[in-house]
């Protein structure tokens, strides 16, 4: 548990050290931060500056709903609702959907010429939309506007004087074409191959400028209903009432509230007119009874005047008084018969007439019959209930064809029931007439002409009830459609909101802030990935599990010898970086351990620099050193001493051991007494196998036995064999990388030298870091800049 707890707290430890690590490593670029930052807010300024504010426009409105319970409430239409086929209640879901369609919203935009925009450009910012007061007036037929194929544009240029100029740009198959043209006075008419446009004044109180040049846009009418549905939204107050929420967002206050009132307004006159349909077409049917009828009145009364008049008769005689008076009720009843007769006739006739399919039948015309009412009433409210499904839905819609299914049924209903109420009365009046029979017969030695006046007299008598009645039921026709109420009415008077709902002025800015931020964070995330070189101790430890026991900073200093930066009894930067390096570097080495092994992963890392400084530093702490190259193909350590090339070295005694002197190739430097060098010496043909000898190995315990610690130069270990085979020799290996210049693919060889055990010691020094573009470390304490010009 306690090692659990330990390990929980190194990583908790960790965590916290690389978010520090990262701030500061952000914190380095605050400077892109606040250029970023200032960028995006002055951005998003400019962009809010031409954002034309948007406002909301709402109100409420109460749908009434019609009971339309009675007849039509029970019955097989009844029976239909109940198995869920067909709702022929005007229900709040399609009064809201109807408000919401794009046939009334276009009817809307037609009457206020909504899809006519004019607007006032400025200088920085928005272009101020007019609306009502507006000193010119655009205008194009609906007709035209709605066939157009984009927005035509229009820049009016209008001078005081009464001069206009127009300029127009419009698209027509597809094509851009531009028009200009000029008028000396108003109104002028600019024909154009999409349509008439018309500019005229408008309100002149608002010409208070010598020159106005206003923008307008006329737009497609129903693309222009298309985006009002869009930024149109209903929705009902609570589940409880039929109160729906109207809003409307618009770039004009008094636009919005116009828009609101007119769609209600057109809303209750489709209403309307849907609700007096049914009375329209009885009105209909009725005139036209009304004068059938009265032709036949006025030739029967012409025939019993001239009869009359004819065969001189002036009253029943007194036998045939009393038969007739007997036989008087069955005439009353045959009169009635007859009526119902005819009347069924002619709604028969009516049903039949191909003209009046899918139209409502004539109801309330005098039919006695309830069940043939009832019918009619039926059919009639599901043809009424199709007609407003599909002013919002399609002949495929389920709805729409489960009414057709229905209507056709009932519609079958209504023939049966006419042919059934007919047969009835003819069954009935086949029976008066029997009736009336036994009395005639009683009768049957009257006068001929008297039987001739009884038959005209019953049909005057007929034609005149049926003309009574239809004139009753035209008058009582006439009040229904007087009486109609509307179907939709404003509870609260449409009130746009104070302040714009868009743009968003808070977000946006926020947005920006946040943008600002992300920007350089991207960057520099982007960045680091594509970085490929080693630029800090920190890549380091991401790449290799060695430890890192120093890093070299750059300097512009002057050398004081060759490459030699390290300065005796100083504390400038690069005395301590290097202060540092050497006491990790003994802080590793056993207390027998004295050769150190420099190599690299390429040539230019700085090795050679690295040997020399440190061997420097080694002889300042009173350590007796000695410095070998043993880069013996392109020997380097020459320049960091100011040796010659020319000099004599290793490779010298290492050919012909037997005649060179070990110790007379080394050459004491004037930096130190305790700081000895020996070079590479002449570059040899087969310098592989040269230090593949043993004399290599006889050389160094040789010189071990004079010196504290022998530091050897070699060459590139990722490169040559060469280091690899002089390891043997080496107590200790020091693999330099340079800032900048290593590839950090290419430094992950020592990961293998690290697994293949190739030193007994292996430790990193990362040399020319330049501090100015790292976050924290030496650069707050001393205030250097970094880095030395000596390259190897």
């Amino acid at each position: 548990m306690v090692d659990e707890r330990n390990a929980v707290q190194e990583t908790a430890q960790e965590q916290e050290i690389d978010l520090v690590a990262q701030f500061f490593k952000y914190l380095f670029y605050w400077k892109w931060f606040v250029a970023s930052i200032i960028i995006c807010c002055a951005l998003a300024f400019i962009y809010l500056r031409y954002q034309t504010p948007v406002y909301e426009i709402s109100s409420s409105v109460l749908i009434k709903e019609d009971d339309k319970k009675g007849p039509s409430a029970s019955g097989p239409l009844s029976s239909i609702q109940d198995l869920g086929m067909l709702s022929m209640s005007s229900n709040f879901d399609n009064e809201v959907e109807i408000l919401h369609s794009r046939t009334l919203v276009k009817k809307v935009v037609k009457d206020l010429n909504l899809y006519i925009d004019l607007a006032e450009p400025r200088f920085f910012g928005f272009a101020k939309p007019l609306y009502k007061k507006n000193p010119l007036r655009v205008y194009m037929a609906p007709q035209e506007a709605d066939l157009l194929e984009s927005a035509v544009h229009l820049e009016l240029t209008y001078e005081t004087s009464g001069k206009l100029k127009v300029s127009a740009e419009y698209e027509q198959d597809k094509e851009e074409k531009k028009l200009e043209q000029s008028f000396d006075k108003l109104p002028a008419v600019l024909p154009t191959s999409v349509g008439v446009i018309t500019v005229s004044l408008g309100d002149t109180t608002e010409i208070n400028k010598e020159t106005i040049r206003l923008n307008a846009t006329i737009s497609n009418l129903t693309a222009t209903a298309m985006d009002y549905v869009k930024n149109m939204t209903i929705a009902p107050s609570s589940k409880t009432t039929t109160i729906a929420k109207v809003s409307i967002k618009n770039s004009s206050k008094d636009r919005g509230v116009d828009f609101i009132n007119s769609l209600v307004a057109n809303y209750n006159r489709d209403a309307n007119d849907e609700k007096n349909e049914v009375a329209q077409k009885t009105a209909e049917f009725i005139q036209e009874r009304i004068g059938i009828i009265n032709r036949e009145l006025g030739s029967t009364e012409s025939r019993l005047a001239n009869f009359k008049q004819k065969s001189g008769l002036t009253d029943l005689t007194s036998d045939a008084q009393l038969a007739l008076q007997e036989s008087s009720k069955y005439e009353q009843q045959r009169t009635e018969n007859a009526t119902q007769i005819r009347l069924v006739k002619f709604l028969n006739n009516y049903i039949n007439d191909p003209a009046n399919k899918d139209e409502v039948l004539p109801a309330n015309v005098g039919l006695k019959d309830p069940s043939l009412t009832s019918v009619i009433d039926q059919y009639n409210t599901m043809i009424i209930e199709r007609k407003r499904l599909l002013r919002t839905s399609s002949e495929s819609n389920p709805a729409v064809i489960h009414i057709n299914t229905g209507i056709e049924a009932m519609c079958r209903n209504v023939r049966t029931t006419v042919n059934s109420v007919l047969k009835g009365l003819e069954i009935a009046q086949a029976d008066i007439a029997r009736q009336a029979n036994k009395f005639e017969t009683r009768i049957s030695n009257a006068p001929k002409q008297e039987k001739e006046f009884m038959s005209i007299s019953r049909q005057q008598e007929i034609q005149a009830t049926l003309y009574i009645m239809l004139l009753q039921k035209r008058e009582e026709n006439a009040i229904t459609l007087a009486s109609t109420a509307n179907n939709g009415r404003i509870i609260e008077e449409p009130m746009a909101g104070v302040a714009p709902v868009a743009p968003k002025k808070a977000i946006i800015m926020l947005g920006a802030l946040i943008l600002g931020l992300a920007l350089p964070v991207g960057g520099i995330f982007i960045y680091d990935l594509t970085r490929y070189k080693i630029e800090s101790k920190e890549d380091i430890e991401a790449l290799t599990k060695v430890p890192v026991i120093g890093e070299l900073p750059k300097s512009q200093s002057k050398p004081v010898e060759g490459a030699i930066m390290i300065r005796e009894n100083n504390n400038d930067l690069m005395e301590e970086t290097f202060r540092n390096f050497r006491t990790n570097l003994l802080f590793m080495l056993g207390k027998e351990e004295k050769v150190v092994l420099f190599s690299s992963t390429m040539p230019g890392e700085g090795k050679s620099f690295v040997t020399g400084n440190l061997a420097v530093s080694l002889a300042y702490l009173g350590k007796k050193v000695l410095v070998m190259g043993l880069d013996i193909r392109k020997p380097g350590l020459n320049k960091v001493f100011n040796v010659s090339k020319h000099a004599k070295g290793i490779t010298d005694y290492m050919v012909d051991p037997e005649h060179q002197d070990l110790f007379a190739l080394i050459q004491h430097s004037d930096l130190s007494a305790n700081l000895d060098i020996m070079v590479g010496g002449t570059i040899p043909p087969n310098p592989t196998e040269l230090v593949a000898r043993d004399v290599l190995v006889e050389a160094i315990e040789r010189l071990k036995a004079h010196y504290d610690y022998i530091l050897l130069d070699t060459a590139p270990i990722a490169m040559v064999t060469d280091t690899s085979i002089i390891s043997r020799v080496a107590d200790m290996g020091v693999y330099v990388c340079r800032a900048d210049v290593t590839p950090k693919y290419d430094f992950k060889f020592i990961n293998t030298l690290n697994e293949n055990k190739k030193f007994g010691k292996l430790a990193v020094v990362i040399n020319g870091l330049d501090l100015t573009k790292r976050k924290y470390g030496y650069g707050k304490h001393y205030g250097y800049g970094y880095g030395y010009g000596y390259e190897k």
